[in-house]
């Protein structure tokens, strides 16, 4: 993807509704506390808040999967698919924290490791037609984390060996269903019904080790009260760190979402292109992903306990300089999740058909509300003095 200068004007009308709604959103916050200062510090806290709560799901699902390893059968491989699910459902909120070279994707972040995709699967397991392919299936291959993380992305983008779609894939495996995800049997998994059974173990609960070490690693970089972590410095990055949320919700907003995960696979038709394609999961990776951005935006987030954090944002440092923006930005970020929300599943059926086909011209509608937002956010970004963005293009 091609990082590209933005500098767009775009207005649009805001209905009454919406401009009620955006009032609300910020209606606890004291105006008197909305400064640059008091937004980044409250960014720091909501983003740790997010991560702790992605760790504590992602560490039920490795409970699930140990379950599973431990004695496997439908109803322990049920329970592991579900805490993959329940986990997704935070870490998709976290991908507005990327894109600005962050402890998530600067040049030694986990992010290649965590999320990485389109997967070719036959690089980690058999795949139809090829029963012996794959790390699993090669007994010359060591099995270790060292070997799956250097592994990861060898020789090519699509060779993903660690990470949430690796985890997928050997939950489900192959979505061959055009009505439903993979069905991979619990018996791949039991010495003596499958090839390799103890591979396949061994490969999971590594894959799943390295992303609990990985998210771990998150947290501790943007823990409160640590003298020297990348929260310690974020807090005191002023105008700079705002610019970093800016790029972040844009970046997302544009050429990540509406570009690489909903147009690119608009435009092929194909389910190989498709975010969570063997769980049948894509349309809650949108929907995580857009309610991410209005987090950051409105400076809010539901906890997984259901506490709602919630302190001064970008909205309300926006509406001091320019009310009417801030309102229509707002309105334009809640648009972009309701329409995510309307994408129905499963995703590899929506994106099949002509132009007028209910499925495609839902995705549409999302692909247009997301790319009307990111020029909001970057008029946005100009009402407090940031006068350019270098976002994410698809």
């Amino acid at each position: 993807m091609k990082s590209l200068l933005l500098s767009l004007v775009w207005l649009v009308a805001v209905p009454a509704a919406f401009a009620q709604a955006a009032s609300a959103a910020s209606a606890s916050v004291n105006p008197a506390a909305v400064t640059a200062a008091a937004v980044v510090r409250h960014h720091a806290a909501l983003v740790h808040a997010s991560y702790e709560d992605t760790l504590t799901a992602a560490r039920a699902m490795q409970k699930a999967i140990t379950a599973f390893l431990a004695a496997p059968s439908p109803q322990t491989l049920a329970a592991a698919r579900r805490a993959w699910l329940d986990a997704r459902e935070f870490y998709g909120q976290t991908e507005a924290y990327r894109f600005y070279g962050g402890p998530i994707d600067d040049d030694h972040g986990p992010e290649g490791r965590l999320n990485a995709w389109p997967m070719d699967e036959s690089y980690v397991d058999y795949v139809e037609g090829r029963p012996d392919a794959g790390l699993i299936n090669d007994r010359k291959q060591p099995l270790t984390k060292k070997a799956l993380i250097e592994l990861n992305e060898r020789g090519g983008e699509e060779n993903i060996a660690t990470g949430w779609h690796a985890i997928e894939f050997m939950l489900w495996g192959q979505d061959l269903s055009e009505t439903g995800p993979g069905d991979r049997s619990f018996e791949d998994f039991i010495d003596g019904k499958r090839p390799n059974a103890d591979r396949r173990r061994t490969y999971l609960r590594l894959i799943t080790e390295i992303l609990i070490e990985d998210l771990t690693s998150l947290v501790r970089a943007w823990a409160p009260g640590v003298k020297n972590n990348y929260r310690a410095a974020f807090e005191r990055g002023g105008q700079e760190s705002l610019r970093k949320m800016f790029v972040g919700l844009g970046s997302l907003s544009r050429g990540e979402l509406a570009g690489e995960r909903l147009e690119v696979a608009l435009a092929s038709q194909d389910q190989e292109d498709e975010h969570s394609c063997f769980s049948d999961n894509t349309h809650r990776d949108a929907v995580a992903n857009a309610l991410g951005i209005e987090n950051v935006w409105l400076g809010r987030y539901r906890r997984a306990d259901g506490r709602v954090l919630q302190g001064p944002g970008l909205r309300d440092l926006v509406a001091a300089h320019d009310a009417a923006l801030a309102e229509r930005t707002t309105a334009q970020i809640r648009r972009s999740v309701l329409a995510t929300e309307a994408i129905q599943a499963p995703f590899d059926r929506e994106i099949i058909g002509g132009a007028d086909a209910p499925g495609r011209r839902r995705i549409q509608a999302a692909i247009d509300s997301l790319t009307q937002q990111s020029k909001d956010l970057v008029d946005a970004a100009a009402a407090i003095g940031i006068t350019q963005l270098t976002l994410v293009q698809p």
